[in-house]
């Protein structure tokens, strides 16, 4: 648990743009080799507590930002949004 609210933290505090959609919450971040192992771990920690989670990861070239979407079933979005204001 504290790992992931670590991981959450470290990407909460890195997020410059962030999007509700109906069935959960699209998050932007500027490119850097950090921010993208941070997504990747997280990742990898939510996949095994969450499984109903699905995640997309978008990186644009030449530096473009890097686009994380999480979502999932009925109630995905309210449950991502007491876990990131938790972090």
């Amino acid at each position: 648990r504290a790992r992931r609210e670590g991981l959450l933290s470290s990407l909460a505090s890195r997020v410059t743009r962030q999007e509700a959609t109906n069935d959960g919450y699209i998050f932007t971040f500027q490119a850097s080799s950090e921010t993208l192992r941070s997504i990747t771990e997280m990742i990898d920690a939510e996949r095994q507590c969450c499984r109903w989670l699905r995640f997309t990861v978008i990186v644009e070239p030449d530096a473009g930002p890097i686009t994380l979407r999480l979502n999932g079933p009925a109630g995905a979005r309210e449950f991502l949004s007491a876990l990131f204001e938790s972090a």
